[in-house]
């Protein structure tokens, strides 16, 4: 549970086929995809991989199609997002991960009933995280989705010494002085994850080592050239990698939010379908447009790639 994990670990996109359905025949080579960029781990089901719509059975079937294709490799970290409007759900998937050999599980705050303060939402935290003892189980803070606007530094307080394999947070939120104050938390004893890839550049500065984000799934190779920029402390570049991130992700607000993500795979060599409702997917002229201005952004000179292999340390 002492592990800190490292590098870029992608938010993938849950397949789906022209009719909606789960295209788990996909996932193997998502998988080789992401690990020849460079990518270090996977969070499904997350926000990105839009597992608030998918029934419990899917999400079952998700998570054995990644483990059947990556449990063999132990430098490759995949992590199940649990949810948490339901905990018994929560529990019955938490289970689940164990017994097929995920490496951690991620639960983030009830969003209808939400916890009062952070002693309510260490309580949820608990029951959960105490029904797989040797899992790492983290939580998922993003307030953005969830409502559940509680300073992490607050729940690890809660949480220090009441859940042993409570692992750390991935920090889904824009507050720098509450995640620097919770990676220094008890002498950096619990692993923060930074979830914003538009200020990647502002968590490397806190000493941030792993970030789980969805735009690593197709430019992953403009972070590792962005992370290796500022270990060089050639801040200009990293300053304007950072940048033509923020670029990227401005398409995604120009043409309807985060299903956009998925234009961004087809471009890229890796068709997951569409978003299902009721987020809205992009129209074929949109599409049209969306090109012209991703290439105007030299898109092929960051995106990653099908067959290549970045060897990153």
């Amino acid at each position: 549970m002492k592990d800190h994990l490292q590098g870029l670990i992608s938010a993938p996109f849950t397949p789906f086929d022209s009719l909606g359905e789960l295209n788990l025949s996909l996932i193997p080579d998502y998988y080789k995809f992401l690990k020849s960029n460079g990518v270090t781990g996977a969070f499904i089901c997350g926000s990105t991989g839009e597992g608030v719509s998918l029934t419990l059975a899917e999400k079952k079937a998700v998570a054995e199609a990644w483990a059947a294709c990556s449990n063999h490799d132990e430098e490759f970290k995949v992590m199940m997002f649990l949810g948490g409007t339901c905990i018994a759900d929560c529990i019955d998937l938490a289970r689940h991960a164990q017994q097929i050999g995920l490496y951690a599980v991620s639960f983030t705050g009830p969003f209808y009933f939400k916890p009062a303060n952070a002693e309510m939402l260490a309580r949820s935290c608990k029951a959960v995280a105490e029904q797989v003892p040797d899992m790492p189980f983290y939580y998922y803070h993003i307030p953005v989705l969830t409502g559940v606007n509680i300073a992490m530094y607050d729940l690890l307080k809660a949480i220090d010494g009441q859940i042993p394999n409570f692992a750390g947070i991935k920090y889904t939120h824009e507050d720098f002085m509450d995640f620097q104050s919770c990676m220094n938390f008890q002498n950096g004893k619990y692993d923060m994850m930074w979830g914003r890839d538009e200020n990647m550049l502002s968590a490397l500065a806190l000493g941030n080592k792993a970030s789980v984000g969805s735009t690593f799934n197709y430019i992953a190779p403009l972070y590792y050239s962005l992370i290796d920029a500022f270990n060089s402390n050639d801040l200009k570049t990293a300053g304007e990698l950072q940048q033509r991130s923020i670029d990227f992700i401005r398409l995604l607000g120009k043409y309807g939010g985060i299903s956009v993500g998925k234009a961004y795979m087809k471009l890229a060599g890796v068709d997951c379908g569409e978003f299902r409702l009721p987020v809205k997917n992009m129209s074929s002229k949109d599409f049209e447009s969306f090109k012209l201005d991703v290439e105007a952004l030299d898109f092929d000179k960051f995106k990653s790639c099908k067959d290549q292999l970045i060897n990153h340390e």
